[in-house]
């Protein structure tokens, strides 16, 4: 069975083709600058060159036809016709109260998906828009939703409850959600694996990337994660502040006259790593910064740094002790100073890092530990494979509306 993943931003589309029998990706690739100038798509094979060209786009349903074009062109692409394609799996990040576990897509779904904009402003319309083009230029094809909030599902009530009237609670559904759970599902799992069990294991896992967050996974399931209501909460990011006192908001509507809008797209995009350093939302430039003595860019990233130690140690103790630490995503598999310096102090635990494999390590594609032998507490580096979790749901889902 062939299955096309797709991950939707607001001027973007990209797209992994996985062959579920022999596992594995058969092409992957992105379309960009969607709706503008210059549009493009940026196409990979294994085995073969790059395929890259601009073709126009208007939309996401001519990114998805464009897609379909180069999938099956007989020059760069890897199957014959639309028909090889068996089913269609988005990511989205924000299931809201309505989604629980991975969904076929239906009318009645999608208005559902609709009334979680406002959880996650910065991904859901891009989800739609994605969503929606491929039903135009796929007709026919089964879809299925795979959503970064499922995986969260599972934790206890104190713990996504907030200290708020129980009433708007049931009013709103304002609760801790958490986001990156693909990530966190299909990395937690691969650490059970290393452990060689499930039951009894007390798992950190930091998904570090331009969106962070972090959490706790008790014999497989989640007690606890660092983002919120939206992916906003947690951790500092590239462009999000993260947590920070809830008075704070107010004071800067009130003192630079901020309507709500207003505000939320400064805390999404004005604030963490760009807003302190002053520089950029990126760690590769901070890193290269902090070199050359940038004393802000190195302050961002002490937050940073900090505030994922501080997470470790406060779900070491939610869970009762620890068995295992796991970094992932862009910043988590890449960056050895970060890791470094998030692990540094947490001896008293059990952590030692070692230092020559931890510098070794950036864009490895397996599973590597970058602690001691003698470190009681391993730590992992281990590449994320959200896609993978994606493909296999959509199967899975698909194949069970078969019987």
């Amino acid at each position: 069975m062939m299955v096309l993943v797709v991950n939707a931003g607001s001027s973007s589309l990209k797209y992994q083709l996985f062959d579920i029998e022999r596992e594995c990706v058969v092409a992957k690739g992105i379309c960009e600058r969607i709706g503008m100038d210059e549009s493009c798509i940026k196409h990979k094979m294994p085995g073969r060159d790059d395929y890259n060209a601009t073709v126009p786009m208007k939309d996401h349903t001519d990114a998805v036809r464009v897609l379909i074009s180069t999938l099956t062109s007989p020059d760069v692409g890897c199957i014959t016709d639309m028909s090889e394609i068996e089913a269609v799996g988005h990511r989205v990040v924000h299931g809201g109260s309505y989604f629980s576990e991975s969904v076929f897509v239906t009318n009645e779904v999608l208005e559902k998906l609709e009334l979680c904009r406002d959880l996650a402003p910065l991904h859901t319309g891009a989800h739609l828009m994605g969503i929606h083009g491929c039903i135009a230029a796929m007709p026919g094809v089964p879809q299925v939703l795979v959503f970064d909030t499922a995986f969260h599902q599972t934790m206890p009530d104190y713990a996504w409850m907030y200290p708020i009237p129980y009433e708007l609670y049931e009013k709103y559904s304002i609760r801790r959600y958490g986001a990156h759970g693909t990530s966190h599902r299909f990395v937690a799992g691969e650490m059970c694996k290393i452990l060689g069990k499930t039951e009894g294991t007390k798992i950190i896992t930091c998904h570090l990337g331009n969106g962070s967050s972090i959490s706790a996974v008790k014999d497989g399931k989640v007690i606890d994660t660092s983002m919120g209501f939206t992916p906003l909460d947690g951790l500092e990011m590239g462009t999000r502040c993260g947590s920070i006192d809830p008075a704070i908001v107010t004071f800067i509507m009130e003192h630079e006259g901020y309507t709500p809008s207003e505000m939320s797209d400064f805390m999404n995009k004005e604030c963490g790593l760009l807003g302190v350093s002053g520089l950029s939302s990126d760690c590769r430039d901070l890193g290269e910064a902090i070199l050359a003595g940038h004393k802000r860019a190195k302050l961002a990233e002490d937050i940073l740094t900090y505030q994922i130690k501080k997470y470790i140690g406060s779900y070491a103790a939610a869970m009762g002790g620890l068995d295992a630490v796991v970094f992932t995503a862009g910043i988590g598999e890449n960056r050895d100073e970060i890791r470094a310096a998030a692990c540094e102090g947490l001896e008293f635990l059990g952590i030692k890092i070692d230092p020559v494999v931890n510098e070794q390590t950036h864009q490895q594609s397996n599973n590597v530990r970058i602690s001691t032998d003698d470190s009681k507490i391993p730590v992992y580096v281990i590449p994320t494979n959200e896609e993978y979790v994606i493909a296999n749901d959509t199967d899975r889902i698909v194949h069970s509306m078969k019987k």
